[in-house]
């Protein structure tokens, strides 16, 4: 009887088959990016696209249409004086209405695309300047009082402060006591946009900051935080190259939401006779214009309120799609 070996060696089919099973079937795909997940989470989002194309769209709109529609806005012209828009001739052959003036006149013979053009952007100006204001304050507030413990509770004390107080009535105060300076200062025109929007950008602050000490209260006890402190990382470089960036997020987001606040109020300053000179159209003051005489011309009051709507409705769209792409807890729902 021959004695066999208790222990086989390796069989070469076996380690074949286990070795083909480990092997990539095909190229391995090269690893996607962060920013790659968050457009691909936007753009199945039906709505924050509608409103990202409508923002495009008006921003070159009231940057561009000057340059293509060249009517002074602020002209007078009697003779063409309440005249209908050019659709209006679809129902109405004896209209006043020619292609001249497309979007039709008002009372004094001013052109109303041109005081579209001229008016969207004055309001977009001041929504994109005062949301920018509050959002550096915000940041900062937030910023400040969620990494320093000792200053957390009177920063949020004063936050709570000013979102209790009114703030329309508050916008009416401010423009009363400083309209008359800053006009004397820069002007008419110059003196109110400084005015309108440091008012609009001191008093929206609050939203951001609040959100921005959460998520900052929440980045400091993470483990890279504590190990840039143990190596002795000043504050200063903690705050700029680690928590910063983690809270784009959110800022973009309030960013968005910002903007809306700025054109809804400033709309509505204009429309209460406070905001710039009577002279001057926006679209809150378009409106206000229309008012008394939207019986007989209903496209006064439509045209600055569609525009208005739209505006806000594609910036809320927008700020909902950022904030469900930017989100990597609800990114790929």
């Amino acid at each position: 009887m021959t004695d066999q070996p208790l222990v086989s060696g390796p069989d070469p089919e076996i380690d074949e088959q286990a070795y083909g099973a480990l092997q990539d079937k095909g190229p391995i795909a090269p690893p996607r990016s962060q920013w790659y997940d968050v457009w691909n989470q936007f753009k199945h989002h039906k709505g924050a696209m509608f409103g990202g194309f409508f923002l495009i769209f008006i921003t070159l709109f009231v940057l561009i249409g000057p340059y293509i529609w060249t009517l002074d806005a602020q002209k007078l012209d009697i003779r063409a004086k309440d005249m209908r828009p050019i659709w209006t001739l679809i129902w109405d052959s004896e209209a006043k209405a020619a292609w001249g003036h497309p979007f039709g006149t008002d009372q004094l013979g001013r052109d109303l695309l041109a005081s579209m053009i001229k008016g969207g952007r004055a309001s977009m100006a001041v929504g994109w300047a005062a949301m920018i204001l509050a959002l550096v304050i915000g940041t900062f507030v937030g910023v400040v009082a969620g990494y320093f413990r000792r200053a957390d509770f009177w920063l949020m004390r004063f936050t709570d402060l000013v979102l209790s107080l009114p703030i329309l009535p508050l916008l009416l105060v401010a423009v009363t006591l400083f309209r008359q300076p800053l006009r004397a200062n820069f002007g008419p025109e110059t003196g109110m946009f400084i005015l309108i929007v440091g008012v609009v950008g001191i008093t929206s602050w609050m939203q951001t900051a609040r959100i921005v000490r959460g998520d900052i209260l929440a980045l400091k006890e993470r483990e890279f935080i504590l190990a840039a402190r143990s190596i002795g990382t000043k504050n200063s470089k903690i705050i700029r190259r680690h928590l910063l960036p983690n809270v784009i997020s959110p800022i973009t987001v309030s960013a968005t939401l910002g903007l809306a606040t700025a054109i809804i109020t400033e709309s509505a300053l204009s429309f209460l006779g406070v905001g710039f000179p009577s002279d001057f159209p926006t679209w809150g003051k378009l409106l206000a214009d229309a008012v008394q005489r939207m019986e007989q011309f209903p496209e006064r009051v439509l045209l600055p309120g569609i525009a208005i709507s739209l505006t806000v409705l594609s910036v809320n769209y927008l700020g909902d799609g950022l904030r469900d792409a930017l989100d990597p807890r609800i990114r790929g729902r």
